[in-house]
């Protein structure tokens, strides 16, 4: 299971991971609960480069359409695919399975993003 006090947030309820230089993607389990069954993900092509706080992706579900920003800039270096062949894993483990996309980052850059408290802070989440 995943630490979700290791984890860094951004306010669009994204989540990342950070291993040396590559920053793991998903979006939290608020945003996919808000978001309802996902049916469809659109995802940067591996080889994209981002820009923090600018849309890159589009997921999709039954309630809505919803976008997915770069937490960080970057080089989009894997996507996954499993997502992108079953979306429900976006509801089934946001934290796991779930993820969307690795970057290459500059590790220094997270640090500008939201610890777990103030992300629960921002949605009204309890520990």
């Amino acid at each position: 299971m995943t630490d979700l006090d290791a984890l860094k947030y951004t306010a669009e309820h994204e989540w990342v991971s950070l291993s040396g230089t590559t920053a793991t993607v998903g979006i939290t389990d608020y945003a996919a609960e808000k978001l309802g069954d996902v049916v469809y993900v659109d995802l940067p092509a591996v080889g994209t480069a981002v820009t923090a706080d600018e849309v890159c992706g589009e997921i999709e579900s039954t309630k809505s359409v919803g976008e997915l920003y770069a937490p960080l800039s970057g080089e989009v270096v894997e996507v996954n695919d499993a997502v992108v062949d079953d979306p429900s894993q976006v509801n089934a483990g946001p934290f796991d399975g779930g993820w969307l996309i690795r970057i290459s980052v500059d590790p220094a850059a997270v640090e500008r993003l939201l610890d777990r408290d103030a992300y629960l802070a921002l949605t009204g989440g309890d520990r």
